[in-house]
């Protein structure tokens, strides 16, 4: 197709030159701009006839400040076309048209998964499999939340696990060094970094969930409004204060986003919401008395509590987008199949799958699986962190127990891990009974363990399994995902059979050998 090609002067172009790429294409990126012009630009080209850049040279060109000072004045015509939408007829979907990156540094382990609650955002988060936490911060220590409020036996505590987990670090190096040597072929640095990745994988457990971590977090308006909201009403006072600092930041950026945060009948309201339901869940469980823990469970588990549709369900599906028939006559010509013949269409609907992210149509959202899983904290950071499913998490507590890998006991450093655990739930205890029971789970080790709820279409549980069950994964969720893909089995074994990228190699081995050779190559 031939694309009308706008002309503009050479005003005109050395106007647009600054905010637009490509003035002879159909498709552009908007740089150079503030969040609200953005924002402000897409919601007025909803209702006007031309192009966008022609918009923009009619409507917001000479709005915009000389300077480019976007922290003092976003451009009062943007700004203002936007607070008219926006706020004026309530279209909550203008506020998804503008983002920002924010980092967010030095918050707890903890923090961080309440950061990363809202699904539809990007999050990119330090990891406690690949840094070291033995070293101390100039003017903090180790790094972990501190809080005048919890006491000084808290800190002892904690500096206590943080020196241990140091101590053992060369340790257990030493020993996974005896353990697996360098293979043929193998660099000393990409065996060394290798070895390092595994002995802080055995270690990870023991570090506290207050352990520091810093992120990067890119989000639309609307998805940092509720998060704002979510942390201003959140009981943990660490919660409350990146809130405040959250806000703060994206006042200098995108102020019109989040204008609505700071008005009673706004987000006053909707804070004081969020606190009542809180509020109401706290009273019903202690009402139902359900919040003194279920010792009955306790150990790593994985149950598939209910399964939504059928094998047959998900043919219908897969075969929708390419009929042009009603769903009742999809169904009778695929129940006339034989079942070689469903085993082969849904083979060639899943096709020949050279890697991972070839994955099947969105057919596969026809059937779903809620699992409810009991893994160690460590594993639940990683497993939470996937977008487009249902998760639910219940309070860390020292309840479920934890877990000392068999490879520590070689090492020779079970013991001094088995006592650091006891110190995090004695510390716990001490929290919980002094009437600070929300800031009690920072003194647990990551190796306690938590029930949560992943709720799942079989297409995010395929991506979920492979991704999860790779070799270069932490063994503790690797086993959750093996588990995962076998109790799919048990009710959908062609959906489980389609999973072809999951990786059963027992344990034990070199996790991280293959990826730290791929990065030197890429490197020379």
């Amino acid at each position: 197709m031939d694309y009308p090609i706008e002309s503009f002067t050479p005003a005109e172009a050395a106007r647009l030159e600054p905010h637009f790429t490509n003035l002879d294409e159909p498709v552009f990126a908007l740089v150079n701009l503030p969040e609200t012009v953005k924002g402000a630009l897409f919601a007025r080209y909803s209702r006007y006839d031309g192009t966008l850049r022609r918009l923009f040279l009619d409507e917001f060109a000479d709005s915009l400040p000389e300077s480019g000072d976007w922290e003092r004045d976003e451009g009062k015509r943007a700004s203002e076309l936007y607070d008219t939408i926006f706020l004026g007829y309530g279209d909550d979907s203008v506020a998804q048209l503008g983002g920002a990156h924010v980092a967010c540094e030095w918050v707890s382990n903890v923090l961080t998964k309440i950061l990363q609650r809202p699904r539809l955002a990007s999050y990119l988060e330090q990891s406690t499999r690949y840094i070291r936490y033995d070293g101390e911060v100039s003017g903090l220590g180790y790094r972990y939340y501190r809080n005048a409020a919890l006491g000084p036996q808290y800190e002892q505590t904690m500096d206590s696990l943080f020196s241990t987990y140091s101590s053992a670090i060369p340790v257990v190096s030493a020993w996974a060094a005896e353990q697996f040597p360098a293979a043929d072929g193998v660099s000393e640095g990409a065996h060394a970094r290798a070895i390092e990745a595994k002995a802080l994988d055995l270690l990870r457990g023991l570090l506290p969930a207050s352990s520091l971590s810093h992120m990067g977090i890119f989000a639309s308006g609307q998805t940092y409004e509720q998060l704002i909201l979510h942390l201003l009403a959140h009981p943990l006072p660490e919660a409350r204060d990146y809130g405040q600092m959250l806000l703060a930041t994206l006042k200098q950026v995108m102020p019109s986003f989040v204008s609505r945060v700071e008005r009673p009948d706004r987000g006053g309201e909707w804070i004081e919401y969020l606190e009542q339901r809180g509020a109401a869940g706290n009273d019903w469980a202690k009402r139902l008395e359900l919040t003194g823990g279920d010792d009955a469970d306790a150990g790593p588990s994985v149950k598939l509590t209910h399964v939504d549709g059928t094998e047959e369900d998900l043919l219908c599906a897969l075969i929708f987008e390419q009929s042009r028939a009603s769903e009742a006559s999809i169904r009778t010509a695929v129940e006339r199949l034989s079942g070689d013949e469903r085993a082969a269409m849904l083979s060639d609907f899943v096709g020949a799958r050279a890697n991972r992210r070839h994955r099947p149509g969105r057919g596969f959202e026809a059937v779903r699986y809620r699992f409810e899983i009991v893994a160690d904290y460590g594993a639940f950071r990683d497993l939470q962190r996937h977008r487009m499913l249902t998760v639910q998490w219940q309070t860390l507590g020292p309840e479920l127990g934890a877990g000392v890998p068999d490879e520590l006991q070689q090492a020779g450093v079970a013991d001094d891990y088995k006592r650091g655990l006891e110190a995090s739930a004695a510390e716990y205890q001490r929290l919980a009974e002094s009437g600070q029971s929300d800031a009690a789970p920072y003194a647990l080790c990551l190796g306690y363990r938590i029930r949560f709820i992943l709720d799942c279409n079989a297409r995010e549980a395929m991506q979920l399994i492979e991704l999860r069950s790779g070799r270069e994964g932490h063994p503790s969720y690797r086993a959750v995902a093996h588990e995962m893909q076998r109790a799919i089995a048990q009710h959908h074994p062609a959906v489980a059979a389609s999973m072809v990228h999951v990786d059963d190699q027992a344990e034990p081995r070199l996790e991280r050998i293959l990826s730290e050779m791929r990065t030197e190559a890429r490197s020379g």
